[in-house]
Formats: structure tokens, sequence, C-alpha cells
């Protein structure tokens, strides 16, 4: 449906532009914006790259570990029914750590290696995985309220743009994060009883 949404904006501004004989404009402004898309990947690889070998420096030294060992017990209140040594519990840690440190496309592959390993221990509890189970929904709204305590996208994105103080969405941020993963936290645990 949204493809038909984009393509019908599309469509609509092309029109608009040979009606009103702005096709130059129209052209020149999907030129320049061209531009600006690459221009933007390349700085937000950078930044990537950047925050993704910090990851990998906290993953080899112990660093996520030492994290994942302290937030068991929040993890042991949010999925009581998973297996104590199960492979989805780090998977879970780790994509939270990633999220809570800002680093959204670094917690991705360990959200869907998580999700490969509950749908795994729902095949052993002999149940046939044609929905997505507690623990899957959980993970799933944890991970979609995502606390930040650095939001890196949203600063990477306001230093681009020319943001005289690009850090200053932290503590906003901050907040907003907090209280929407205090009432998924909440959510999960009503819906779970």
């Amino acid at each position: 449906m949204l493809n038909y949404i984009w393509a019908g904006m599309i469509l609509l501004g092309v029109i608009y532009g040979v009606c009103t004989g702005q096709m130059s404009a129209l052209t020149g402004g999907a030129l320049d914006s061209a531009g600006e898309a690459v221009s933007l990947c390349i700085t937000m690889a950078g930044v990537m790259a950047l925050w993704m070998g910090l990851m990998e420096i906290a993953q080899e030294s112990g660093m996520i570990t030492k994290m994942t060992k302290g937030i068991r017990p929040f993890l042991k209140f949010m999925f009581p029914r998973l297996p104590e040594d199960h492979p989805a519990g780090e998977y879970i840690a780790t994509n939270l750590i990633a999220n809570v440190l800002g680093l959204g496309w670094a917690c991705t592959p360990a959200g869907l290696k998580a999700m490969e390993q509950l749908a795994k221990l729902e095949e052993q509890r002999g149940k046939k995985v044609t929905a997505a189970s507690n623990e899957m929904c959980t993970f799933l709204i944890l991970n979609i309220s995502s606390l930040q305590l650095i939001p890196v996208n949203m600063i990477a994105y306001r230093s681009r743009y020319g943001s005289a103080n690009p850090a200053v969405i932290i503590a906003p941020a901050l907040v907003a994060t907090l209280f929407s993963t205090i009432i998924s936290v909440i959510y999960c645990k009503w819906k779970d009883r």
C-alpha cells in the first residue's frame, strides 16, 4: 500500500510540474535530492563504521558479556520462560545493548538471530510456529521501544544538516525513549499474565 502512495505522490508531482511549466525545476530538484541522498549515505556509512567498530571492540574485550550479565535480571523478569543459557538470551541482550547505545543498525543482526532462536525454542517445546510467541512479541516490543542513551542517528543527521548543537537531542531522546520503554514493559507484563 505504501508503494502505491509514494508512486501516486511522484506521479502527482510530475503532472503538476508539467501543467505549471515547472518541469526543469522538478528535474533539478530530483537530481539535487539524489546527490544529497548519496552524500547522506556516505556520511551515515562513516558514522556506522565507527560505531560498529566500537561495538566489535566491546564484544572482543568482553564488555558486552559483562553488560549482558548486568541486564540478566531484567531479561529474566521480561522473559521468565526463557531457559537460562538459551542462545536467544545472548542475542536479545546484544540487541538491547546496541539499542541502548543508539546503534540501531548494529542491533538488527542480533534481533534476527534472537527471533530465529525463539522460533527454535517454540519448536523444541513441541509447538508449531504459525504465530509469534509471547517471548517473540515481548522482544519485538522492547526492540521497538528502544531506550537510547545516545541517539547516534539523530546526532549524525543534525550534524550533517548544519545544526549548531547536534547533541542537544540527547536529553529529550532519553526522556522519550525511557517513557516508551517503561510503557512497553508495563504492556508486555500486563499482556503476559
